[in-house]
């Protein structure tokens, strides 16, 4: 319920997807940190299940947190070797989700960086969805592409663009695992770069005109005393707050999960 607070325009480009039914798995970009799985989990009429960086479920607690909020573990190799088999215990437990028809989400692109472009593709979502199939699960890849006009700004407008689903018939299943799993990653990267925005040297100024949503004027004047005096009325809760995100989270490209998370 919260969402459309945080975000005045949700661009969707095919809103039957919202109610998909599983086996799915929504393969992502990750340019937004934790706010990309809420907004997803948030518009999805179905629960969804995300993966998340390992190093995030620090301890007993933290992990026993984020499964009750249906996140679950994906290690790198960067948060050590040692770990990298827990990653199997998550794709047993996808696998379990897909049967009952469940949907999980996967960010493709293994980490979030506030950037306007397609980084390059991990292997995990390919090894995901190939190790699925092998089992028999018939399971659909629904890639994603989740587009903001600031990862600053507050009232955000958001794009949302699904591509065609990937399907086990779309892969060479009889290829070895190195093969199957290239041409999964460059069906799934082809489509990404179709659905994910580039903008490269653009101002805000114009990626917002790029995402402008026309306002009646008889709405903007009913609108401008409620929004001038929520706007002072919240300040001293709002501008606290926004201030520890940005010292807190904004180096690590997290300010805008992170407001939003405390707000």
């Amino acid at each position: 319920m919260a969402i459309p607070f945080y975000c005045k325009k949700i661009r969707i480009s095919d809103p039957a997807y919202l109610a998909a039914e599983g086996p799915l798995l929504i393969a992502a970009n990750h340019p937004n940190s934790f706010l990309d799985a809420i907004l997803l989990a948030s518009l999805f009429n179905k629960p969804i299940y995300s993966l998340a960086r390992g190093d995030a479920f620090a301890n007993g607690f933290f992990t026993r947190l984020l499964t009750s909020m249906h996140i679950l573990p994906v290690y790198r190799m960067s948060e050590g070797a040692q770990n990298l088999t827990t990653n199997y215990d998550t794709f047993s437990a996808c696998q379990s989700i897909f049967r009952k028809g469940g949907i999980v989400l996967i960010f493709s692109e293994g980490l979030c960086i506030n950037e306007w472009k397609l980084r390059p593709l991990k292997k995990g979502t390919a090894r995901l969805a190939i190790s699925c199939w092998k089992e028999g699960i018939p399971l659909r890849v629904l890639p994603t592409g989740i587009n903001y006009h600031s990862f600053r700004s507050f009232g955000k407008s958001i794009r949302l663009n699904f591509g065609e689903e990937i399907t086990q018939d779309c892969i060479d299943m009889k290829a070895s695992e190195g093969q199957s799993i290239r041409q999964f990653n460059e069906k799934l990267n082809q489509q990404l770069l179709s659905l994910v925005d580039h903008f490269d040297t653009e101002t805000e100024a114009v990626r917002a005109d790029r995402y402008r949503h026309s306002v009646s004027v008889t709405k903007k004047y009913l609108l401008c005393i409620p929004a001038l005096l929520g706007k002072y009325l919240h300040a001293p809760l709002y501008l606290p707050l926004r201030q520890i995100a940005r010292k807190k989270a904004a180096p690590d490209g997290h300010y805008d999960a992170v407001l939003t998370g405390l707000l």
